[in-house]
């Protein structure tokens, strides 16, 4: 398969495009990110100056379902809160109409490092039931 993934450091305006990945990579950049670093980091700064919540994005590129990890929380007590993003047939005009949705969004948090990490195994091999049953329809 097809992959892309960002990194969003939360001191830096930029996304960091880390560009075509495959399964293996993807996963040791997910496992190298130093989560609670970069909260410890967030609490020596002035809010003005963060951009965005420390977050991994990956995407298949085939299929346009992709994954978004945010972490939240404090240092020693994190959570992930993860966004999943595919097309997806959506009802309009009252469920008369029916039109694609190529950016339909569902979010869930609460999600431990390795409940996560299975998310992201589930992703990588296109098992899309267990993403829609753990985030959501």
């Amino acid at each position: 398969m097809n992959f892309r993934a960002s990194f969003c450091d939360p001191l830096n305006p930029n996304i960091i495009e880390l560009g075509d990945m495959n399964e293996t990579s993807i996963v040791d950049e997910f496992k190298s990110i130093k989560w609670a670093d970069y909260l410890l980091k967030m609490t020596t700064v002035k809010e003005t100056e963060i951009f965005f919540s420390p977050s991994f994005e990956v995407e298949n590129k085939s299929t346009k379902h992709g994954l978004a990890f945010a972490v939240v929380g404090d240092t020693n007590n994190y959570e992930f809160y993860i966004f999943y993003k595919r097309p997806k047939k959506v009802n309009s005009f009252f469920g008369l109409k029916q039109k694609i949705d190529n950016y339909y969004t569902s979010d869930k948090s609460g999600f431990t490092e390795q409940a996560a990490l299975d998310c992201l195994h589930a992703l990588l091999r296109n098992d899309l039931d267990y993403l829609a049953n753990k985030i959501g329809q």
